[in-house]
């Protein structure tokens, strides 16, 4: 369990490349991060240098990642870092920095984003529809205490 794991913080590189595996679902993707810091001679923001990350997902998020992100989204990547080092025939040790990722996300410091859930068939086959949460307080209703507490319904059984 000695893993190093990461929170990366940018923006998507290159189009998600989704395939189904004999082992399940796969998508990756290259993430690059930009550092920025404060330029005090020029009084302004200036990029760093930029690290490139090879993304990689499984399962339901492969599925999620491949129909959800697209080249420039920000987006912020969670997950175990692994650095390889490779030699090829005749050229210079070749490294690269892969992310297994656990969870991804879009930035929302830098946009906005609908969410829609993932249906699963096994599921949801059979099991009647939940009802909506009632938010909104009901005429008549003014202790604030009730008005801050959602309406939760009672579990289906």
């Amino acid at each position: 369990m000695n893993e190093t794991m990461v929170c990366a913080v940018g923006n998507v590189a290159t189009q998600p490349v989704y395939r189904e595996l004999a082992t399940g679902p796969s998508a990756r993707f290259r993430l690059a991060v930009t550092s920025r810091y404060w330029d005090r001679e020029k009084n302004t923001w200036t990029d760093g240098h930029t690290n490139f990350f090879t993304v990689w997902a499984g399962r339901q998020l492969a599925t999620n990642a491949g129909a959800s992100l697209n080249v420039g989204d920000p987006v912020i990547v969670q997950g175990r870092l692994k650095v390889r080092t490779e030699t090829r025939d005749g050229q210079q040790n070749r490294t690269s920095a892969d992310i297994d990722a656990v969870a991804i996300g879009h930035d929302l410091a830098r946009g906005t984003s609908a969410f829609r859930r993932a249906s699963r068939p096994e599921a949801t086959a059979g099991a009647p529809p939940l009802p909506e949460t009632h938010w909104e307080t009901p005429p008549g209703d003014s202790t604030v205490a009730q008005a801050q507490q959602p309406r939760v319904p009672a579990a289906v059984t």
